[in-house]
C-alpha cells in the first residue's frame, strides 16, 4: 500500500512549519488541534484522572502489599496490574498533557521510539496479565479444592514473568519496523500517540509488511487471548449454574464480575483501535478509543476492583484505621 508524499492530515503549513523549525526528524501530534476548545476540555479531564490514576492504582498496590489477607494470587496479579497501569499512563499522559495545553504539539523522533516500545510493551503485557487473571479465577471456582496446589506461589511469579516477557518481546519485535518506514516530510501524527496504526498511516512508502505484521501481532495478542478468556468464563458459568445455593453464586459472581468489567473495557477499546477499518471516520473515532485505553481503563480498573471487591474495602477501612490510631497515639 502507498501513501502520497503530498499527503496532509490537517491541510495547515503552519502547523508543518512548526515540526521543521522547532524538531526536525520529529513529529507532530495532531491530536484534536483542529477543536482548541475541545483540547482545553481534555486537558482538564486527563489531568484529574491522571492524578487518580495515580492514586487508585498505588493505594492498590499497597493495600496488597501491606494487608496479609490480601496475599493471595489474585491481589499479587491485581497489584502487577496496577504497577503496569501506572508505568502505562505515565508514559503518554505528560506529553499529552503538553500537547493538550499549549501550541506547541511536536515529539522528538527519540521520544516517539520510547514511547512507541513503552506503549507496545505494556499493551501487550496487559492483554496477557488479563489472560492469566482470568485462568486464576477458572481454577478458583471449577478447582476450588486444587486451588492451593495449583495456582501456588511459584507458579503466580512464572505466569506473571511469562506476561511481561512476551510484551516484551512483541515491542523488540514490532518496534523496529515502524520507525523504520520512509515517513511523508510533513510528519503530521494524527493521533495523541506514536501508535503503530497511526504510524504506519504516515508512511509514504510501502507498508504491507508493517500491516501483516500488525494483523499477525492483533492475533496472537488480542484475538487469541480474548479467546482463553472467553472460554475459561464460559466454563466458570457451566460451574455456576451448578452451584445450588443463591448466596454461593452471588460469592462467584462478585469474584468474577470485576475482572470481567476490567477485560470488557480494555480490550473493546484496544480492539477498536487495531482492528479499525480505514476510513476517516473511524480514524477520527479511534482517537477516543485511544484516549479511553491510554487515561480510562487505568482509572477505572483500581475503583472496578475497589467499589466490587469487600476484601479491598476491609483493607481500605483498616488501612484508614491504623492512620488515624497513629496520628492519635
Amino acid at each position: 500500500m502507498r501513501w502520497s508524499d503530498n499527503s496532509d492530515p490537517s491541510g495547515s503549513g503552519q502547523e508543518r512549519a512548526m515540526v521543521n523549525q522547532s524538531s526536525p526528524g520529529g513529529f507532530l501530534l495532531l491530536g484534536f488541534s483542529a477543536h482548541p476548545r475541545l483540547e482545553r476540555i481534555l486537558f482538564v479531564v486527563v489531568l484529574i484522572s491522571y492524578l487518580l490514576t495515580l492514586m487508585g492504582n498505588t493505594l492498590i498496590i499497597l493495600l496488597s502489599v501491606l494487608n496479609p489477607r490480601l496475599h493471595s494470587p489474585m491481589y499479587f496479579f491485581l497489584s502487577n496490574l496496577s504497577f503496569l497501569d501506572l508505568c502505562f499512563t505515565t508514559s503518554c499522559v505528560p506529553q499529552m498533557l503538553v500537547n493538550l495545553w499549549g501550541p506547541k504539539k511536536t515529539i522528538s523522533f527519540l521520544g516517539c521510539s520510547v514511547q512507541l516500545f513503552i506503549f507496545l510493551f505494556l499493551g501487550t503485557t496487559e492483554c496477557i496479565l488479563l489472560t492469566v487473571m482470568a485462568f486464576d479465577r477458572y481454577v478458583a471456582v471449577c478447582q476450588p479444592l486444587h486451588y492451593a496446589t495449583i495456582i501456588h506461589p511459584r507458579l503466580c511469579w512464572r505466569l506473571a514473568a511469562v506476561a511481561w516477557v512476551i510484551g516484551l518481546v512483541e515491542s523488540v519485535v514490532q518496534t523496529p519496523p515502524t520507525l523504520q518506514l520512509p515517513f511523508c516530510s510533513h510528519r503530521q501524527v494524527d493521533d495523541f500517540l506514536c501508535e503503530v496504526p497511526a504510524l504506519i498511516r504516515l508512511s509514504c512508502g510501502d507498508t504491507t509488511y508493517n500491516e501483516i505484521q500488525m494483523a499477525i501481532a492483533s492475533v496472537f495478542i488480542l484475538v487469541v487471548p480474548l479467546s482463553l478468556i472467553l472460554v475459561s468464563y464460559g466454563a466458570i458459568a457451566r460451574a455456576v449454574i451448578r452451584i445450588n445455593s443463591e448466596k454461593g453464586q452471588r460469592k462467584v459472581f462478585g469474584t468474577c464480575s470485576s475482572h470481567l468489567t476490567v477485560v470488557t473495557l480494555f480490550y473493546s477499546s484496544v480492539i477498536a483501535v487495531y482492528l479499525q477499518p480505514k476510513n476517516p471516520y473511524a480514524q477520527e473515532r479511534g482517537k477516543f478509543f485511544s484516549l479511553f485505553y491510554a487515561v480510562g481503563t487505568p482509572l477505572l480498573n483500581p475503583l472496578i476492583y475497589t467499589l466490587r471487591n469487600k476484601e479491598v474495602k476491609r483493607a481500605f477501612r483498616r488501612l484508614l484505621g491504623k492512620a488515624r490510631d497513629s496520628r492519635k497515639s
